[in-house]
């Protein structure tokens, strides 16, 4: 199965987060796919203010079609996968036992460690750190795509060997042109960014920018327009108030094509569509 990986180019705030979210949400709910997403961050979790009003350790599967609530004893997250990694137990099936489940069957979360302090940073990092590479391995056997939210907080090897292990990449960006002339300048030398496994994504975005979608593809020399997911009030709200799921299904009822949040849906779908197929596209030329 495929894993999809997002990461910055910059460490300025490119909206790389929110538009994970709105694209592995869109997947869920209108592809038959099993759908995992990986946070990998140890500071305030947005993924799961995305979804869940609190952090109990609570199973709620939100199905299509209704809701359904259980309860279990277990340490979600990947404080309780690391565990299992270390104790060399962790298999495709156990993986849900540590996820929070958003629609059942169709979306499932993992979230990032609890921000701790020690006096001791090496020995931070080492408490979860190489586990995520075994998770996403591992998780990539039980689920038709995982989504890897991948921040600067874990070592850089580990970044590194997730990326290498992705089956794409997608490298997030701002309409600022500084960061995108230090894609330009990067394409030159670096593997990744010449490679058919990246794609290009603009966050929060503006169409009326200079630095609109198709001047930045002619700018980068990309052969296809780079994707962009634009900035939507209602859905940065939802984000901070777990009604994002709710919010999607809304928006399926859209049927004005002029409204703002069609037009945000279109970017969502267009964006899930170009990944479909260049992840197809990529099977298909090994």
């Amino acid at each position: 199965m495929s894993v999809i990986t997002f990461v910055n180019n910059s460490t300025e705030e490119t909206g790389k987060t929110m538009s994970l979210v709105a694209i592995a949400t869109q997947m869920a709910i209108e592809n038959n796919n099993r759908i995992l997403i990986i946070s990998t961050t140890n500071k305030e979790d947005k993924i799961n203010n995305c979804y869940f009003e609190d952090k109990q350790v609570k199973k709620i599967r939100l199905g299509i079609f209704g809701e359904n609530r259980t309860t279990i004893d277990t340490e979600s997250g990947i404080e309780g996968i690391a565990k299992i990694v270390r104790a060399n137990k962790l298999t495709p099936e156990t993986i849900t036992n540590y996820t929070k489940v958003v629609f059942k069957d169709r979306l499932e979360i993992i979230l990032g460690a609890e921000q701790k302090k020690h006096t001791d940073k090496e020995l931070e990092e080492k408490e979860v750190n190489e586990e995520y590479i075994d998770l996403v391995n591992i998780a990539r056997m039980h689920y038709d795509k995982v989504f890897v939210d991948l921040d600067f907080n874990i070592t850089e090897d580990v970044r590194n060997t997730i990326i290498r292990n992705s089956d794409l990449v997608i490298l997030n960006t701002n309409q600022n042109p500084k960061n995108i002339k230090r894609i330009k300048e990067a394409k030159q030398n670096n593997e990744l960014l010449q490679s058919p496994k990246t794609l290009i994504l603009i966050g929060r975005y503006d169409k009326f920018s200079k630095y609109n979608s198709k001047n930045v593809s002619r700018y980068l020399e990309e052969k296809n327009q780079v994707l962009s997911i634009p900035y939507n009030t209602l859905f940065f709200e939802a984000a901070g108030e777990a009604g994002v799921p709710d919010l999607f299904l809304n928006f399926r009822k859209l049927s004005d094509p002029d409204d703002k949040n069609t037009i945000f849906m279109t970017e969502v779908k267009r964006a899930s569509e170009n990944i479909i197929y260049r992840l197809q596209e990529l099977q298909a030329n090994r």
